[in-house]
């Protein structure tokens, strides 16, 4: 099985019992989101509003296609768990299983009139994501699996052409930098990670970017941002069974973004290597005397 984090997963890890329904709701909430979107977009937005900061924004066509999703959860899985990104139907549910839920990721793109946003949904239990489905309106492309099953891609299949050097990679993926602190990690990437690429590329949308990694269009995702369950999970697992090399990893120090990679051994090392901390970093957390009694610190929502 491909690895997550670093831990190989066996079979026995993951269990055996998938509702079978799981993949075909999951497929079927997508397309009902995504014919909402599709019927909207290129018209005039309607009933846009910021929600944490002016940059993160709502609007009709998102709510419309949460309630989408919401009306075939409650249709075919009425006991399951939801988060969804906008909220008007989360519940906690009493079966163990939760579908965590983002109606539109790349708003911003979908409100300007750029035609690069999907549908993201996943749905979790103990053990973690057991089916996804990312779906992308404008091209009528779907991005799916289930746990033990066979991954669906739609459209192009992925280049002949493996790209094992980073230096010819084509690399996606969004940075944080709206504090001081993101600012000067994120020159500290460019210097450390991107020089070394071939290309670069960033969509705007981070489900879309991973399902594009999924589908061989990328050849590294990297993240380093502040991400939501429902932003990333469903294509995170894509990656994963497709075989990609799949990491969540914590920031590098309190007020820095978490971080996010999927890629295809060898890249996923040479990049882990070059993201940080430094080897100049890593000798001085040796020599430092162990911590004791540091307080709880909040990591930032």
């Amino acid at each position: 099985m491909p690895n997550i984090d670093g831990v190989e997963k066996t079979a026995a890890h993951i269990g055996t019992l998938v509702p079978r329904d799981v993949l075909d709701v999951a497929i079927e909430a997508a397309y009902r989101a995504g014919a909402e979107l599709d019927a909207r977009f290129g018209r005039t937005p309607r009933g846009v509003r910021a929600k944490r900061d002016p940059t993160d924004l709502v609007s009709d066509a998102d709510r419309a296609a949460e309630a989408a999703v919401a009306d075939v959860l409650a249709r075919r899985r009425p006991d399951d768990g939801i988060v969804a990104e906008e909220g008007t139907v989360d519940r906690a549910g009493t079966t163990g299983l939760g579908w965590v839920v983002d109606p539109l990721d790349g708003t911003a793109n979908y409100l300007c009139g750029i035609p690069l946003f999907c549908v993201s949904i996943a749905c979790e239990d103990a053990s973690g994501t057991l089916a996804g489905a990312i779906f992308d309106p404008v091209r009528d492309e779907l991005f799916a699996s289930v746990r033990g099953g066979p991954v669906r891609i739609d459209g192009a299949p992925a280049p002949g052409l493996q790209r094992t050097s980073l230096d010819a990679a084509v690399v996606t993926g969004g940075i944080a930098c709206d504090t001081d602190a993101e600012a000067k990690r994120a020159g500290k990437l460019d210097k450390r990670l991107f020089r070394h690429v071939g290309q670069r590329r960033a969509l705007g949308s981070a489900a879309l970017e991973l399902a594009w990694t999924a589908a061989g269009r990328f050849d590294v995702c990297f993240q380093e941002q502040w991400i939501h369950p429902w932003d990333v999970d469903a294509g995170l697992f894509i990656c994963q069974r497709t075989g990609l090399r799949v990491h969540r990893l914590p920031p590098l120090e309190d007020g820095l973004a978490p971080r996010f990679l999927a890629a295809r051994e060898p890249l996923a090392a040479e990049v882990l290597d070059l993201i940080g901390p430094s080897s100049k970093e890593r000798r001085r957390a040796a020599q430092a005397p162990p911590l004791r009694g540091r307080p709880f610190r909040r990591t930032p929502s």
